[in-house]
């Protein structure tokens, strides 16, 4: 059975940082571009960085220089370092696992709130 697991959201003041971490099973987690998407109220699910399986990395302008992807091949986990954030990072943020030869998934998602 095929999990992606997240943790690591919560509320934080705007200018604090978060890390958050997403745990596969199931999957052949090396071959999978990993990454996370952020969906905020009343918006679109949008691009928040991914990380090849080779670690080429690729974040939308907006959000280059707070946040960071990496991955553990070893322990099947992607994380995402957030910091200096601020309100309009609000969002539930989902990983997403990608691959050619596979279904694509989902994690179910975690809150991230960023409020004084």
């Amino acid at each position: 059975q095929v999990q992606l697991v997240e943790l690591g959201g919560g509320l934080v003041q705007p200018g604090g940082s978060l890390r958050l971490s997403c745990a596969a099973s199931g999957i052949i987690f090396s071959i999978y571009t990993m990454g996370w998407y952020r969906q905020a109220p009343g918006k679109q699910r949008e691009l928040v960085a991914t990380i090849t399986s080779g670690g080429s990395t690729n974040y939308p302008d907006s959000l280059k220089g707070r946040f960071t992807i990496s991955r553990d091949n070893v322990r099947n986990t992607v994380y995402l370092q957030m910091n200096s954030l601020k309100p309009e990072d609000t969002a539930v943020y989902y990983c997403n696992a990608k691959s050619a030869l596979r279904p694509e998934r989902w994690g179910q998602g975690i809150q991230v709130t960023v409020s004084s």
